[in-house]
């Protein structure tokens, strides 16, 4: 079975193929023009995704050293996502399917993150999953395949929101989270305690106080740019330690809430190097087995998304014409 995966959720154009003897190609076309305006512009990225999405298929099916011919089924990004966005992927995934007369599959976007984890390894049932990204922070409890029970979730920003804002206010480039990440690297964690919300609250998480903290934080100081240059890693360590560290004692509950033995990071978030390092020491703090993606798999990928759609086909979970996108995860 030759699986063709298209990602167009957000501003990534991406496609890839999953067949039977693994991930053949992995193809991501960044759009840049979001860069200049602090965030993504949903109208200028569906317009992007129109002029890259076939010369993007294209590529990943030459480095797959295959053809549309062998392809079997089309697995596209449903939802959660940008809706003029996901319509240009759908609406190409379907077009291929009639064309071919090959069977469609869609696929909610959260899902695929956590499968993620399956391009090159085998969690096993049942896990917790951090899934960790920009338009979401979620802890969920697998069972089995596509047997998901959601612990809970993020009641305002999602943690690689907070980052994104949080870099905007620092002066940072657009996307944020890999900048202060890389800074914080040279900083002192310590240097000031930002507030860690909703502790009280096993599964819930809360970050868009802390956007406020900083920027208050900022606003004290005399001199706000001189600080800035002296003290940007600083108050980037500090930053992430306040995130990340929410982040893992929430997952520590949830593992003593579901008594797993394995868990797994999931997002883009999970790119994050002090998230990788503090889920490592909870993980051999409670026995357990840690699984997170390679960094090419965390952010927004097809490959994601092929491999999901590739289980899902094993069992049969084909979708008609008649799929809809859905903007959010409530409105599925």
């Amino acid at each position: 079975m030759n699986i063709l995966g298209i990602e167009s959720s957000c501003d990534e154009t991406a496609a890839a193929v999953y067949t039977d003897e693994g991930l053949r190609s992995n193809i991501i076309a960044s759009q840049a023009v979001h860069e200049q305006y602090g965030g993504v512009v949903p109208e200028l990225a569906s317009r992007a995704h129109h002029k890259t999405i076939w010369r993007t298929i294209e590529q990943a099916l030459t480095e797959a050293d295959t053809s549309l011919q062998a392809i079997d089924a089309v697995a596209v990004t449903q939802g959660p996502g940008l809706m003029g966005s996901l319509l240009v992927g759908l609406c190409f995934a379907k077009g291929l399917c009639l064309s071919r007369d090959i069977p469609l599959v869609g696929v909610n976007h959260m899902d695929a993150h956590i499968y993620a984890n399956f391009i090159e390894g085998q969690p096993n049932y049942p896990f917790v999953s951090l899934t960790v990204s920009g338009g979401h922070t979620q802890l969920v409890h697998v069972k089995g395949p596509f047997d998901h029970t959601l612990l809970g979730e993020t009641r305002d920003d999602a943690a690689g929101e907070a980052f994104d804002k949080i870099g905007k206010i620092l002066g940072l480039p657009y996307p944020a989270g890999p900048v202060i990440d890389q800074r914080a690297k040279e900083g002192d964690t310590m240097f000031h305690d930002f507030p860690q919300a909703m502790l009280d609250n096993d599964f819930e998480f809360s970050f868009s106080g802390l956007k406020t903290s900083v920027m208050y934080y900022l606003e004290d100081q005399d001199d706000q740019a001189g600080f800035l240059e002296d003290h940007l890693d600083d108050v980037c360590a500090s930053v992430s330690r306040a995130i990340t560290e929410v982040l893992v004692k929430k997952l520590a509950n949830a593992i003593e809430h579901t008594e797993v033995d394995t868990i797994v990071l999931a997002g883009g978030v999970s790119a994050n190097s002090m998230l990788r390092q503090k889920a490592q020491t909870l993980a051999k703090e409670r026995g357990c087995q840690l699984h997170i993606p390679q960094l090419a798999y965390c952010t927004d990928n097809a490959a994601m998304i092929a491999i999901t759609g590739y289980m899902m086909a094993q069992r049969n979970q084909f979708a008609d014409m008649n799929l809809k996108p859905f903007a959010n995860l409530a409105s599925k």
